[in-house]
């Protein structure tokens, strides 16, 4: 069930696959499976039908709840990525240096995952429904297996300091309150800023421009956050080679 060496270093690739792939969704032309509805329309026009809501109401309630997802995300990312360091997060190696007790760390053990999970749920609400269903149970076996496969490599470099922090945090459901006392690391958060653009685009796309109910336009504002983090990565990775040398 753990993911190998080579998903992890591919784990960025893997990702963008399964969503460009919901997003294309080419079984719907291909084989007539579902339809080119995006979730967000189909579940504001289902809510209308049942009642529940006008769809002139039901549709701005689904964008806020796609908003809050997406925002959701990009904090987890920004947050974890500040105290994690961007070069760790951005490493194709799994790194086992110190346990990280500190900022999202003492409340959940994997916020970066959580907040990849998040914003390609807000992702998915562009997607086609049928799209959206394949890219969210992709995503989730394969954000389960990078877990579990982190999890075996940290158990078996740091042992029983990670031991002990497994216990004492939960892997996925963050909880309210911790007894973990800060090591003393401190964030960097404009270069986690710089490298989280993404996830913060795709908050932007539904925050400020999903009220022009243009997809295409929320696609473009994502896309171009995305090539943006790619950039301020690639500066980044060029930055720690020019110091290791």
């Amino acid at each position: 069930m753990k993911a190998s060496a080579i998903e992890f270093r591919l784990r960025m690739a893997i990702n963008a696959i399964i969503i460009v792939l919901g997003f294309l969704s080419p079984w719907i032309e291909f084989w007539s499976i579902g339809k080119r509805i995006t979730l967000l329309e189909g579940l504001a026009l289902e809510i209308s039908r049942l009642g529940l809501l006008r769809f002139t109401v039901a549709a701005p309630v689904v964008t806020a709840v796609a908003a809050l997802i997406a925002a959701t995300g990009a904090i987890l990312r920004v947050w974890g990525t500040a105290w994690l360091g961007p070069s760790t997060v951005i490493n194709g190696q799994m790194l086992a240096g110190t346990v990280m007790a500190d900022g999202p760390y003492r409340y959940v053990r994997n916020p970066l995952y959580l907040g990849v999970w998040c914003m390609v749920a807000a992702l998915a609400f562009l997607m086609p429904v049928s799209g959206a269903l394949f890219t969210m149970t992709l995503i989730t076996v394969f954000l389960l297996r990078l877990i579990l496969g982190e999890e075996a490599f940290l158990t078996a470099r740091l042992g029983e300091p990670y031991l002990n922090y497994l216990h004492a945090v939960p892997r996925l459901i963050p909880r309210l309150r911790t007894t973990l006392r800060p090591t003393g690391n401190q964030p960097h958060w404009l270069r986690a800023i710089a490298s989280e653009l993404t996830p913060i685009g795709v908050f932007v796309a539904f925050a400020a421009f999903s009220w022009s109910y243009s997809d295409r336009l929320m696609e473009k504002v994502i896309m171009v956050s995305f090539g943006l983090s790619l950039v301020a990565r690639a500066f980044m990775v060029g930055n720690r080679e020019d110091s290791g040398a």
